[in-house]
């Protein structure tokens, strides 16, 4: 049992994951530390970063000092011992302000498991879902991280209403970077078992200001790339001075009216040209007026 990379969680509404929200979903609050894993080999704790073994000699962060010394991770690995955990090690990331207790803990957000689960070699992995680890997390005294919300056929309002409510391990009133989203009955259509993430806005303006511009994947929903090719200041500019010509002049209540204007010009007006451009995608159109709204607010600041 070597090093495993944990996968890459992708943004909601890529084709990684185009389907996710098809069925029973689990949203997790989505944490910033940094990426952990342990296991057990040899009757020894195995310790890792997200990209290489680490132990407490050449370590991250503290982690593998922390957890090869962690009483209660080896009892659940000694009682386990096919399992590899995966979670946050909570150490100064981004966000600096999570409760001071909470700080350089582990808080597994994952475990894997070999399939099929008692043969050699272990060449493939299972994720394995929440109610079956999380009692033994509870047996062993274990920090996990606990969902938010399970979901049913869910869509990006949905979803991006969670973030609201991710408070965890932080003080009143704060609020955390984001959710994960995992069905465990989902397969992408590469076969592969894939999360999404939802990142807030205001998170990824602290994570820039602390850490530095980010390399960028150039992936987007469709939705969102939908609304910046089409919603131009022309448009909104042009759909603003019809309503102010209609009413006698502009006031905040024609708000609600300009967006809804521009989303109606969009659908009416562009369909067939974005359904040609992206080769007949699947689209939320209720995500979609999500981000025309957001598109408008940029093209038109003075008004909001």
């Amino acid at each position: 049992m070597t090093f495993y990379k944990y996968q890459h969680v992708e943004r909601f509404g890529t084709s990684e994951v185009q389907g996710i929200e098809l069925g029973v979903c689990h949203v997790f609050p989505k944490i910033d530390g940094t990426n952990a894993s342990v296991w057990m080999e040899d009757g020894e704790v195995k310790c890792g970063s997200r990209n290489r073994e680490i132990t407490p000699d050449n370590d991250n962060a503290g982690f593998a000092k922390f957890a090869t010394a962690c009483p209660a991770i080896r009892n659940l690995l000694e009682d386990c011992p096919n399992w590899r955990l995966y979670g946050e090690w909570l150490v100064p990331h981004s966000l600096k302000t999570y409760r001071q207790e909470a700080w350089r803990n582990f808080y597994v957000f994952d475990v894997m498991f070999p399939t099929p689960l008692f043969e050699e070699p272990f060449e493939q992995w299972d994720h394995m879902e929440f109610e079956m680890y999380q009692p033994l997390m509870e047996m062993h005294c274990v920090n996990y991280i606990p969902p938010i919300g399970v979901v049913r056929n869910g869509d990006y309002e949905k979803f991006l209403s969670f973030t609201e409510k991710n408070d965890f391990l932080l003080p009143t009133g704060m609020k955390g970077e984001g959710v994960v989203i995992k069905n465990y009955g989902f397969r992408n259509k590469y076969g592969r078992q894939t999360w999404a993430k939802i990142v807030t806005s205001e998170f990824k303006e602290k994570h820039v200001k602390e850490m530095g511009a980010p390399e960028m994947d150039g992936k987007q929903m469709v939705e969102e790339l939908i609304a910046k090719e089409f919603v131009t200041q022309a448009l909104c500019e042009k759909v603003k001075a019809k309503i102010e010509l209609d009413n006698g002049g502009w006031h905040s209540k024609l708000i609600g009216q300009l967006l809804g204007t521009v989303f109606y010009d969009v659908v009416r007006e562009e369909s067939w040209n974005f359904v040609k451009k992206h080769k007949y995608p699947t689209i939320n159109f209720k995500t979609l007026r999500t981000f025309v709204n957001a598109e408008v607010k940029l093209q038109l600041p003075e008004v909001f």
